[in-house]
């Protein structure tokens, strides 16, 4: 009994840090897509690599955030006490994988055009946030 309360009480708190994640991320992403319409305040001499570098970021955050999602998918499984809540919830986790798998597969195939055009790549090993 005090395990599956237990349980459920992280799953509630990973499912509002994947919300909190959500919540700055898209602030982030406001700010610097309204930056762009500021003359001479965007990083990149050319407004389209700007706005991808605005986009990418928005989507590494999301990425993250569905990773939580689906942690608190797992956790809840964990203690699921019928068939049908298991079976909606590997569904639920089923779209959220697939989700994150194409996400990533777009972020990836950005970068690797940026790396071809000479354009410099935002990081997490330069010090910047997935």
């Amino acid at each position: 009994m005090y395990i599956k309360a237990l349980t459920l009480w992280l799953a509630t708190g990973t499912e509002a840090a994947a919300a909190l994640i959500i919540g700055l991320a898209t602030v982030e992403a406001t700010i610097g897509a309204l930056l762009l319409f500021l003359p001479g305040i965007g990083r990149h001499s050319d407004p389209q690599a700007a706005k991808e570098e605005v986009r990418l970021r928005l989507g590494r955050w999301l990425a993250v955030a569905l990773e939580f999602e689906l942690g608190a998918d797992i956790l809840r499984t964990a203690v699921a006490p019928t068939w049908s809540e298991i079976g909606q919830l590997a569904a639920i986790a089923a779209i959220r994988t697939l989700l994150n798998y194409f996400l990533q597969k777009e972020i990836d195939k950005a970068e690797a055009q940026s790396a071809m055009a000479g354009e410099p790549r935002a990081t997490s090993d330069q010090g910047t946030a997935p």
